[in-house]
């Protein structure tokens, strides 16, 4: 199995890179986080997941073993496959944490391909496993940014980068047209 790969990268695709490691092209699927902040002939280091299936060995790429760690917490959940669990990466992770930890099923719910049985699923599997860091504020989606959240997906924008904008919100910003307006002026 493939833990750990350094390399160039050659191509930036669509929700992929193909590093070069001596010679080697290496297909890694990653985070939409990592895809916008990547080039073609960047030197890379990644934290590898090896899936295995009968039709295809999948690499799944991540820049800190916690992000790998995380990822395979989220696999672990039943009905959650390793597309979704990138998905789910692709947001904050930390506010993710945070909602699991605090037990957020609305916040969870906001995230692409997540319903409430399955929000529900996650926090029971992972309440216990989930490490919060100390430096993340103890904010929910839940205080009324839910509606904002949602009106900034229906015009078209990233669900990971509304959770980012939103998860760092100034305190005294609340209501849902002030989110909106803070994340026009931050994005």
């Amino acid at each position: 199995m493939i833990g750990f790969l350094t390399g160039k990268i050659v191509s930036v695709g669509t929700d992929n890179i193909i590093l070069d490691v001596q010679g080697v092209g290496y297909n890694v699927q990653v985070t939409n986080n990592l895809l916008s902040a990547v080039q073609t002939n960047q030197e890379l280091s990644l934290f590898i997941h090896t899936a295995v299936r009968e039709d295809a060995i999948t690499l799944y790429g991540f820049v800190s073993e916690e992000d790998l760690v995380f990822f395979k917490q989220l696999i672990s959940v039943s009905g959650i496959g390793p597309k979704l669990a990138l998905g789910i990466l692709s947001s904050s992770s930390e506010l993710v944490k945070q909602a699991i930890g605090s037990g957020d099923e609305v916040m969870l719910t906001t995230l692409p391909g997540i319903g409430k049985k399955t929000a529900a699923r996650i926090i029971l599997d992972l309440k216990s496993k989930v490490i919060v860091s100390s430096t993340m504020k103890p904010r929910s989606i839940r205080d009324g940014s839910d509606d904002a959240v949602e009106a900034l997906a229906n015009l078209g924008y990233d669900r990971g980068m509304i959770l980012r904008v939103v998860g760092d919100l100034p305190e005294e910003i609340s209501g849902t047209e002030n989110i909106v307006k803070y994340f026009l002026k931050s994005a």
